[in-house]
């Protein structure tokens, strides 16, 4: 555990309205810093070094807390009430139809228009670790229920930042919350991801449809959404596949091996001890950085970027298409509307909880 001397915190800007942000920064021993914002509880900056010791930023971002706001690509943010899509913007609960904000089409997209990653959230400290705390209102884009969340941000010597998530409600009501960081490996702004090596522990994942909706689970095995070996991404995007022809990439969730096969790990508002477990990994052969992803969740959802066309990034740099990738843990998109609706319903008395860990560590070999 990370000691409170490693955790600081600095003025970053005001937002239109005059309501000011703050950057905070945990440290480990090895020099590693994660910047974390109260906007959005988000993910801003991660410097990790490199096989020959050099540091570099390894997520996407934006300049300042305004260009955050206006962007629509979730860059480090943390995405609720519900991650991902809802089809229609509508689902049933309880015998009662609930319509939210459609922000994507006829769909809800992480949480709406005005969704956790574009709030102020109140901030506090838990020996080193970073404590985020928001109230989410009933009606909060259409959903039921007053939710108040808490996170909590730690980063540990060995290069593990885990998020820890938690969630009560006054009444019932869907909750799937991830965080939302593009990475790129390499440390150099305006280069891509396809030079990375993946490898996911998943059997199956969803097709989607047109509007980007789960339509049927598929095998993996024999195309190119099989990641259970390792396997490099250039040759994947390329691959031909009318899924890929859809999204424009990857943006796809996978159904995490073992997870759906009931017991511990399910997720959502399941009260069982949670599993966590390690269930992808990205590797950057040029810098030798690795990425570990383990969480206790069901789903993760595997997006390489697709919609990037000259986002405004750090340092006047302009983000193309696959120039970050992301690995978002939670329920499976649209899973309100799904078989499994219970496990991602909250009701007062319950708790939601996840966790979530990202590692990155430095292979010395090629």
């Amino acid at each position: 555990m990370i000691s409170i001397a490693q955790l600081s915190s600095e003025p970053w800007g005001t937002l239109h309205g005059g309501d000011r942000v703050r950057l905070y920064t945990l440290r480990n021993a090895h020099g590693m810093k994660v910047a974390i914002s109260d906007l959005g509880a988000t993910l801003v900056s991660w410097h990790a070094p490199d096989r020959a010791g050099r540091l570099g930023d390894i997520l996407l971002g934006h300049d300042t807390p305004a260009e955050y706001v206006a962007a629509t690509t979730y860059m480090g943010g943390l995405i609720g009430r519900w991650a991902n899509r809802i089809a229609g913007a509508r689902f049933m609960l309880d015998g009662i139809e609930y319509t939210l904000d459609r922000n994507e089409g006829a769909n809800l997209l992480h949480g709406g228009t005005v969704g956790f990653h574009r709030a102020l959230w109140d901030v506090s400290e838990d020996d080193g670790a970073l404590l985020m705390r928001l109230e989410s209102p009933e009606g909060d884009a259409g959903f039921p229920g007053n939710v108040t969340v808490q996170v909590r941000y730690s980063l540990d010597d060995d290069g593990t930042l885990t998020i820890g998530y938690e969630a009560i409600t006054d009444a019932a009501t869907p909750l799937n919350l991830t965080s939302h960081p593009y990475f790129n490996l390499t440390g150099r702004a305006g280069t891509d991801i396809r030079g990375h090596v993946l490898s996911i522990d998943a059997e199956r994942f969803f097709e989607v449809d047109a509007a980007m909706i789960p339509c049927k689970l598929a095998d993996v095995a024999g195309n190119a959404f099989d990641f259970r070996q390792s396997a490099p991404l250039g040759a994947r995007l390329d691959w031909p596949h009318t899924q890929l022809a859809r999204a424009g990439g990857f943006d796809h969730c996978y159904v995490l091996r073992d997870a759906d096969e009931g017991g511990a790990g399910t997720g959502g508002a399941n009260e069982s001890t949670p599993q966590v477990r390690q269930v992808a990994r990205a590797y950057d052969p040029g810098s030798g950085r690795e990425l570990t992803v383990s969480t206790d969740q069901r789903g993760l959802q595997f997006y390489t970027g697709n919609a990037l066309n000259g986002d405004s990034g750090r340092g006047g740099v302009r983000y193309q298409r696959h120039a970050g990738l992301c690995l978002e843990a939670g329920s499976f998109p649209n899973q309100v509307n799904m078989t499994g609706q219970d496990e991602v319903i909250v009701r007062p008395g319950a708790t939601y909880r996840q966790i979530t860990a990202y590692r990155v560590d430095v292979r010395k070999g090629v």
